[in-house]
């Protein structure tokens, strides 16, 4: 009787077909959530001013 049980557990427990989706599912969420920080990091006031100075300092360096 128990060796049915640990049988139709151990069964299941190694049938992970689909698991591969699941997992591309959730690393493509949290590179989509990763990419809207990136986003909103960038396009804030402070970067934007930065980014823009050393920019600006690239273009009027002496050679």
């Amino acid at each position: 009787m128990f060796r049915r049980w640990k049988k139709r557990l151990c069964g299941k427990a190694a049938d992970d077909r689909g698991m591969a989706t699941a997992e591309y599912a959730i690393v493509t969420l949290a590179a989509c959530a990763l990419a809207v920080v990136f986003y909103r990091l960038i396009t804030s006031g402070t970067v934007r001013a930065a980014l823009r100075s050393l920019i600006e300092q690239a273009l009027h360096a002496p050679s």
